[in-house]
């Protein structure tokens, strides 16, 4: 028994030891930490259990027959993030730079599908240098297992995604198809193909940061949701994350207890909105103000940074904030902002997340760019997204509102719950200069006339109460007293029940 014991300590050690101690150095002197230790920054201590520990590969061409590692480049188990499971996977790239194999595939499957059963999430840290040329179509397989498997889990269980090194072709797919995507600053990136790939077809001379580094998939392509400085920021934001979302979407959002009270007034917010409707403001202070402790974990804060999203939770429970941002383009809704938006409302609906909007949109942008971009569909994307969502829906416009984005941003029309507005709010159609000029084109001459018709505009339609006169509106509230509101309404809407007419699924216009 004894030397059974000891084999099994050394196999352990050997398959702890990855692709040894001169490939550990490497990764290290790359400012980067081994998959391991990368799992023991995530977890909490203690609490990681490793499955497929001696897994290796089964090729045999290329002399891949004598080059066999225990774990086959990828490490895959579960523990636990304060207190609650998390399954994860930890691509190894000193060994065989973390290549996929049909072994490791496997590997992977095999926790998405535990993952799946339990109801659990599943979080995916990459550092991989794409399939494994030497296994051919069986990698290829791997992938598209990996795939269907992401497919199914996709609203069932959150799917985390960190790309922590190299991400190239098939492990781009993966975390593409995952909820959030997040990169680490300097040592990562992501692209289908290569710079030598691209300087070959195209011609084009571009390095891998340029081609697909945190700074390209935070503030153009949007396919990351954020980056961080370095492996351990990345992985405690990550920790973070895990603690504002239910463990699927069967289960309610944790709770966190706060000795914030509801009803803390903010007399600040009264004095939040400008005197001049023209002057920006940081809606960010709002969010601030509203969530518990100030608490906010934003989402794709670089990206379309006219409309900001992020978690934060009131009265301990967690909400998804929706808010148009004055200060990046007066906070108008354009392609990016919408696509930016919609994702995360639909994120929101999965998972049962209570979402609260607060409102200040002077309409769509106008032009050819965003017109042959495709601003009509990016637009219907989030109108789709609010107008699917059966989750509590808190709205509060706190200025403009105009035109087809107040109808857009979580009416009452889309079966908004709870609809309030700052007495500061403007409802209408479009701003008091321009619906003036359209009607009264026949007194353009006229700049007194027109400044008469302009006040008079501003007094019959630019305020809350036409629309609350209506119901549209539920209450004008104080600023200072948004934060109880809100909370109140929440606490109301607990037990809220509604569904859509049964389908399939739906056809979001993509």
């Amino acid at each position: 028994m004894k030397e059974i014991l000891q084999e099994l300590e050394q196999r352990r050690g050997r398959a702890r030891l990855g692709g040894g101690e001169a490939r550990i150095e490497a990764q290290h002197a790359l400012g980067k930490l081994t998959a391991r230790e990368r799992i023991e920054v995530l977890l909490d201590e203690g609490s990681f259990e490793e499955y497929g520990m001696y897994v290796e590969h089964r090729a045999t061409d290329f002399g891949m027959a004598e080059r066999k590692i225990a774990g086959d480049g990828v490490v895959t188990g579960w523990g636990t993030v304060e207190g609650r499971p998390v399954y994860v996977f930890a691509k190894d790239f000193t060994v065989f730079g973390g290549s996929l194999s049909e072994a490791h595939a496997e590997k992977i499957c095999k926790i998405q599908d535990m993952a799946l059963k339990a109801g659990v999430p599943i979080i995916g840290l990459y550092d991989a240098g794409g399939a494994r040329i030497q296994e051919g179509v069986a990698a290829l397989g791997g992938y598209a297992e990996v795939f269907q498997r992401n497919v199914l889990a996709s609203g069932v269980i959150p799917q985390i995604s960190v790309i922590m090194g190299p991400c190239a072709g098939g492990d781009v797919y993966s975390p593409a198809m995952t909820d959030f995507i997040f990169m680490v600053r300097g040592t990562s990136y992501m692209f289908v193909t290569g710079p030598d790939v691209v300087k070959t077809v195209t011609n084009e001379t571009v390095t891998p940061e340029e081609l697909g580094g945190s700074v390209v998939h935070t503030t153009r392509s949007a396919i990351a949701d954020g980056a961080y400085d370095n492996d351990v920021e990345a992985l405690l934001e990550i920790r973070r994350l895990v603690g504002f979302l239910p463990l699927s979407n069967r289960d309610s959002a944790p709770e966190r207890p706060t000795l914030d009270p509801a009803q803390r007034r903010e007399m600040s917010l009264d004095r939040l909105i400008p005197d001049s409707a023209h002057k920006p403001y940081d809606i960010k202070e709002l969010i601030a103000m509203v969530a518990d402790d100030g608490d906010f974990f934003e989402i794709q804060r670089d990206f379309a940074r006219n409309i900001v999203t992020g978690f934060g939770r009131i009265e301990g429970s967690t909400v998804g904030f929706v808010a148009n941002q004055p200060m990046v383009l007066a906070g108008v809704l354009d392609s990016d902002a919408s696509r930016k938006a919609a994702r995360f409302v639909r994120f929101c609906d999965c998972f049962n997340i209570p979402i609260v909007t607060f409102v200040d949109v002077p309409g769509f942008l106008p032009g050819t760019a965003q017109e042959y971009g495709g601003l009509i569909k990016h637009g219907a994307k989030l109108l789709f997204a609010y107008a699917e969502a059966t989750v509590p829906k808190i709205t509060v416009i706190t200025r403009k509102a105009y035109g087809g984005a107040y109808d857009v941003m979580a009416s009452k029309h889309l079966r908004g719950d709870v609809n309030y507005a700052w007495p500061s709010a403007q409802i209408a159609v479009m701003g008091a200069k321009g619906a003036v000029e359209i009607i009264y084109r026949k007194e353009a001459g006229d700049a007194d006339r027109i400044a008469e018709r302009t006040k008079e505009y501003e007094a019959r339609f630019m305020s809350p109460f036409v629309a609350a006169e209506r119901g549209y509106i539920d209450e004008v509230i104080m600023p200072h007293a948004t934060r109880a509101r809100v909370a109140r309404a929440l606490k109301l809407l607990r037990r809220k029940q509604l569904a859509n007419p049964w389908k399939k699924h739906d056809n979001i216009p993509l």
